[in-house]
């Protein structure tokens, strides 16, 4: 399923890079897009939104 998420604190490619890395860590086949820009994230996984936001936010990343 695709998810997309709201990162207001991703500030730069090493934020997308950790948002990135938290995300495969709950589904490794998943398909990932962080744009520091824009503050989205969508992901391409069969992990739930609320496993997603959890491992964000365990990372140290705000979601909204």
């Amino acid at each position: 399923m695709k998810v997309q998420l709201t990162v207001p604190n991703m500030a730069c490619g090493a934020c997308a890079r950790t948002i990135t890395s938290a995300i495969t860590a709950v589904d490794p086949k998943a398909t990932v897009k962080a744009d520091p820009q824009t503050k989205r994230v969508e992901a391409e996984t069969e992990a739930s939104k609320a496993d997603l936001q959890q491992a964000i936010q365990g990372a140290g990343y705000a979601v909204s």
